[in-house]
């Protein structure tokens, strides 16, 4: 990757989804629903109430659903659950039309969590949703939650998941150099998750892209940070997800559903090569840049977009 430091694109794609931080209206009300208990929360004008869903090693996924019609189920990434990003403006668009799961992936918000990780944990639940909207959903991934979704889709087959849509899935390794670099940063990572205080893996992060000290001080003091500390360890999570920063080509080419793969073309210069690359590799995928959008994505020009693509 020329002229490009992957430490710093990777700690930014994994920092990008707390951007929708100001969303979350009821700290203490989360605090009190971290049990295997239903929570009602409100969703500008869709008040749902959280379900729970075992998971097949026990494992209670938290998850709300809204609308009519075949299920969509969202997939997340990094630091993103329904607390701190609950896609409510995109949920509330395409509901007309389709049933919307959102949920907690494990180890975050009022999901539980069971150890070890392994990322077929992760499918599991996907499978767990799955099951609940009849045995069939489309998925609609974000970030390292769209690489997530493409290995659930090679994983479960396109009978239980018909179509699939892919947001800027962060493969950023071209070469063996990328992919030692974006190991060595994992494992330090999770040097920090496993022995260091709470919140040292974040800063690690928003140091590896440049954040000034005193900004990253200030960040520290903000409402923001005890939340990104309680889903902290989930990084190490994503990091299991992206195969070290590099396209997965099985289990692209094992997910033979139709399949739309997506990127800004305002973000990172690397997403549209990463997007175009995997949409090759696919069998039946087609790629589509959205005009002026960064890897947070507008809900206004996402919606249209995947529901003509669902529909």
């Amino acid at each position: 990757m020329k002229n490009t430091n992957i430490l710093q694109i990777v700690s930014t794609l994994l920092l990008l989804a707390v951007g929708s931080c100001n969303d979350y209206k009821n700290q203490s009300a989360m605090e009190k629903n971290t049990q295997n208990k239903d929570a009602s929360i409100d969703r500008e004008g869709m008040q749902k109430k959280s379900t729970h869903i075992k998971s097949k090693d026990g494992t209670w996924i938290a998850f709300n659903k809204a609308g009519t019609g075949p299920a969509i189920i969202i997939v997340n990434g990094a630091l993103s659950y329904r607390a701190v990003y609950d896609d409510k403006f995109l949920v509330s668009a395409l509901s007309k039309d389709f049933t919307i799961y959102t949920y907690d992936r494990r180890g975050r918000g009022e999901s539980t969590d069971t150890s070890p990780y392994d990322v077929e944990r992760e499918i599991e639940d996907i499978e767990a949703l799955i099951k609940d909207a009849g045995g069939s959903a489309y998925l609609y991934g974000v970030s390292s939650g769209a690489a997530l979704s493409l290995l659930s889709a090679a994983r479960l087959g396109e009978a239980k998941i018909p179509k699939l849509a892919l947001y800027e899935p962060p493969y950023v390794a071209e070469s063996e150099k990328d992919k030692q670099a974006f190991v060595e940063h994992g494992k330090r990572l999770n040097e920090l998750i496993a022995t260091g205080n709470h919140g040292d893996a974040i800063a690690y992060h928003f140091t590896a892209i440049g954040t000034p000290p005193e900004a990253l001080e200030s960040l520290r003091k903000s409402a923001e940070w005890p939340l990104m500390e309680r889903v902290e360890h989930t990084l190490s999570y994503d990091y299991a997800i992206l195969n070290n920063g590099a396209i997965p080509a099985d289990a692209a080419k094992k997910a033979t559903m139709p399949t739309l793969v997506m990127n800004g073309d305002k973000s990172f210069g690397f997403m549209n090569e990463a997007a175009k690359n995997l949409s090759k590799i696919m069998r039946n995928a087609q790629w589509k840049v959205l005009q002026d959008q960064k890897h947070q994505a507008s809900p206004e020009i996402l919606a249209p977009v995947i529901k003509e693509f669902f529909k």
